[in-house]
């Protein structure tokens, strides 16, 4: 028996591994990149609240070494 999706709802494949390492090198062979903000670890808050403002122009990638080490 197969089961349904919830009305409207849309089921979205992602890929796995390889069909992600496959659009990365296709993007990477056509020039296309991604533009984005680098936000550091302590930004997080204010990124999000541009979110929901709707003030946001690319997308945010946080820099991972801002986050402090845990220990």
């Amino acid at each position: 028996m197969r089961r349904s999706p919830p009305a409207g709802a849309r089921r979205v494949d992602i890929g796995g591994i390889a069909q992600t390492q496959e659009m990365f090198d296709c993007c990477a062979e056509n020039g296309i990149a991604s533009v984005i903000e680098t936000i550091s670890a302590d930004e997080v808050n204010v990124a999000y609240d541009r979110v929901v403002s709707s003030d946001v122009r690319y997308g945010f990638v946080i820099d991972t070494a801002t986050i402090p080490a845990q220990g």
